[in-house]
């Protein structure tokens, strides 16, 4: 076993349970929120309960949640959130950008302005080792993203960095990829160049394809595939996910599949009843009430099931 941390103290491994790997609680643009959302900020917190608390009660223990800098993380807030429900939330560190490095940091670093060694992995070593900012919760993993714009110098500087941090302390890993664009593999070479270990790294939104050679190409590598837009239809139609992830079991990778949603309470990318029209199952509730009974009916074992929600988090820890 290991000891993770989560928002509420550190846990076990074992005590994990059925673990979401990719879920957010808030995604937020929080210099967009302070000047133009109309936010009510109990009643925010007082929904994510309630919809946390129902993905408890329908068989799901823990969520990781990879909501790092970019995509609004306010650590007080998610601990009000976690306070008010029995669901155990993951929190994370790292970057989010396709593009260029944010100007908190674009002037300082190797080779920069301010020539210092690089600030992002002190920072991201001490979310993990110490606490995000002073609330005492310490992150229990990185994250970082490409997309298609591929490997800019932004990208390259923060995945290396979260590589390099990951080598440091024995953090694992979620990378945002375009599995279209065979970015999976790109950031496996990447963090493989700076010491990280591949087997602890999910190459995230891999269900986002039906391109099994290229799936099994990243998975031989030793990462975990993130089939985790389940909900997201309109980037992929939901018998095609199903498909594909009960063709992994069956080709034998089980132990290379997690599963989840990236779905979220709230987020401010979209217009809240555009995107429930648009994308209606894209919620908590999918996997348990129609990911699970599908893979079942195409033959897909509880045994496979449990390792794809239950082992192979745990092992991405340990």
């Amino acid at each position: 076993m290991a000891q993770v941390q989560t928002v509420t103290g550190p846990i076990d491994s074992a005590d994990l349970g059925r673990t979401l790997v990719h879920e957010h609680v808030f995604v937020l643009g929080e210099e967009h929120r302070i000047n133009y959302q109309d936010w009510d900020e109990d009643a925010r917190v007082a929904q994510a309960q309630r919809d946390l608390q129902e993905l408890k009660e329908l068989g799901i223990d823990t969520i990781l949640d990879p909501t790092v800098l970019g995509l609004g993380r306010y650590i007080p807030r998610i601990q009000q959130v976690a306070a008010g429900t029995d669901l155990q939330i993951v929190a994370a560190t790292g970057l989010y950008t396709y593009n260029e490095i944010p100007f908190q940091f674009h002037y300082t670093g190797p080779g920069l302005l301010f020539d210092v060694p690089e600030p992002l992995v002190d920072l991201f070593v001490r979310d993990l080792t110490e606490g995000i900012a002073d609330t005492g919760v310490r992150a229990a993993f990185l994250k970082c993203a490409i997309e298609e714009q591929g490997l800019t110098r932004g990208v390259e500087r923060v995945m290396r960095a979260v590589g390099e941090a990951s080598a440091r302390t024995g953090a694992p890993i979620t990378v945002h990829t375009n599995p279209h664009t065979g970015s999976g593999l790109v950031a496996q070479e990447v963090l493989a160049d700076v010491g990280a270990d591949l087997t602890k790294v999910v190459i995230g939104h891999s269900g986002d394809t039906t391109d099994l050679d290229y799936l099994m190409r990243v998975a031989d590598k030793g990462s975990l595939l993130g089939m985790d837009r389940f909900g997201l239809d309109v980037l992929l139609p939901f018998e095609q996910r199903v498909d594909t992830v009960a063709e992994l079991v069956r080709r034998g990778y089980t132990d290379r599949v997690v599963l989840a949603h990236d779905a979220s309470c709230f987020i401010d990318w979209f217009d809240a009843e555009a995107k429930v029209q648009a994308v209606p199952k894209w919620n908590f509730r999918h996997i348990s009430e129609d990911v699970l009974p599908a893979l079942r009916e195409r033959g897909v074992t509880e045994a496979d099931i449990d390792t794809m929600l239950v082992a192979n988090p745990r092992r991405y820890f340990e």
